[in-house]
């Protein structure tokens, strides 16, 4: 064994790529982005061609020979390989390279560990985190190793430094899973009491690094951190949307998508996940920018089919039209309902057409008369008046004399309330004449 490093983030990078990949440059350039992300310092990059993956190295001996004259030449400490390794992989390049080695889900790990603000978002993190350490503890101690029998004072302890680990680690996965679980109860609390209102929810979905938490900003008053780097944010925000034709909205903020995202952290941020999962319309929002968008927004989609949010209906949004001098538009399919905006987020250009959008996709048919409720329909008013569907009203001893203008859709629920819901049934499905 060598002596680990315990700070210094000195790197050289190595890239495996198969033959024929033409995504090979993009997705090297992606990963730099990614170690700068983390804070380390790029030395050099090595492109390892990978046919048949190397049980012992995952690369080929010759390629990790190559590497290790680079981390020796340049002084590295630290070597960042941009794949999935075994356990095995990584502790036998570790031991061949005389430095550190850390894997693609390793690095997206640290920087969602740099990243997390939240409580909730620092629990999901450390879940995940632990989950990944377990299958690659080793024996890095040995003063408990000796499980001696015989003379007196000579007897081991009876465990082994490693043994207490992998138990340490298994009582805190344990206790980290019931926190979120509690966590999880207070948001689906929450989460079902938008339901109940029935305001309307949208997600917003995306490459890491298209754009969406500037976008949420400018639509609401969220005030999420917002940069020009990769995960800039993690945590879910939920913020309402007033002024728009369907009346009042819930909007959030969901962390971006990438290629190859962790297993681990798909399962721990089940919350942030959730928010798309139970949307009525994912905003998939895309950069304008890139030459490539259409390929990441398969990543984005395939990585909704995996959390089960596969058949939400999307509206498409191309973001940072300022930086290809494209006009602000809203392209419309051929049913005539809005699929496609084309928008600045920094600059404000086109977000109109993306309310009017949204107004017209989540709002439908509008009913727009007059209401007479008795006083004893207390519970259906506060509902009504919760969805945003009074637009004036007055009381007297008689009840309330409502001005109703909703959407269609956002009434519709609110049928089975009590014994009042026939009138506004009666307001949603007038009767037909009989001739």
């Amino acid at each position: 064994m060598f002596d680990r490093q315990k700070k210094g983030d000195r790197a050289v990078l190595v890239l495996p790529h198969s033959r024929g990949d033409g995504d090979a440059t993009r997705r090297g350039e992606e990963f730099a982005e990614l170690v700068s992300s983390a804070g380390a310092e790029i030395l050099a990059s090595i492109p390892a061609r990978v046919v048949v993956p190397n049980p012992r190295y995952y690369i080929g001996t010759g390629k990790a020979d190559e590497v290790a004259e680079a981390v020796s030449a340049l002084d590295a400490d630290l070597v960042l390989v941009d794949h999935v390794l075994s356990p095995v992989q990584e502790r036998n390049l570790e031991k061949h390279l005389k430095a550190r080695v850390v894997d693609r889900a390793g690095l997206i790990l640290d920087i969602f560990a740099q990243r997390a603000r939240s409580h909730e978002g620092k629990l999901e993190v450390e879940l995940a985190q632990l989950k990944h350490l377990a299958t690659r503890l080793v024996r890095g101690w040995t003063h408990l190793d000796a499980q001696r029998g015989g003379a007196i004072g000579n007897r081991g302890p009876g465990e082994t430094q490693l043994e207490t680990d992998r138990r340490l680690l298994a009582e805190r996965v344990k206790m980290l899973t019931k926190r979120l679980e509690k966590v999880g109860v207070q948001r689906d609390q929450q989460r079902r009491a938008r339901l109940r209102n029935t305001v309307p929810r949208v997600a917003l979905v995306g490459y890491t690094n298209a754009g969406k938490s500037t976008l949420f900003n400018a639509l609401t008053t969220g005030g999420v951190y917002a940069a020009d780097q990769l995960f800039a944010t993690l945590d879910p925000t939920v913020r309402k949307i007033d002024g728009l034709a369907c009346g009042p909205t819930v909007v959030a903020d969901t962390v971006g998508f990438i290629r190859e995202l962790p297993h681990d952290l798909v399962a721990a941020f089940r919350a942030t996940l959730a928010e798309a999962r139970d949307a009525d319309l994912l905003i998939h929002v895309s950069d304008a920018a890139d030459e490539e968008r259409e390929l990441l927004g398969r990543v984005v989609n395939s990585v909704l089919e995996e959390i089960g949010a596969g058949d939400v209906p999307q509206l498409s949004v191309m973001n940072k039209i300022d930086l290809v001098e494209a006009a602000p538009r809203v392209d419309r399919g051929d049913d005539g309902k809005p699929r496609q905006v084309w928008l600045s987020a920094a600059t404000g250009e086109g977000l109109d057409g993306l309310r009017e959008a949204l107004g017209e996709l989540l709002g439908g048919d509008r009913v727009r008369a007059g209401l007479e409720l008795p006083l004893s329909a207390g519970r259906l008013h506060a509902r009504l008046k919760a969805a945003g569907a009074i637009a004036g009203e007055a009381v007297d001893e008689h009840g309330w004399h409502l001005d109703i203008d909703a959407p269609r859709s956002v009434l519709a629920p609110l049928l089975g309330d009590d014994a009042h819901g026939g009138a506004l049934r009666e307001l949603i499905d007038p009767p037909q004449a009989e001739f």
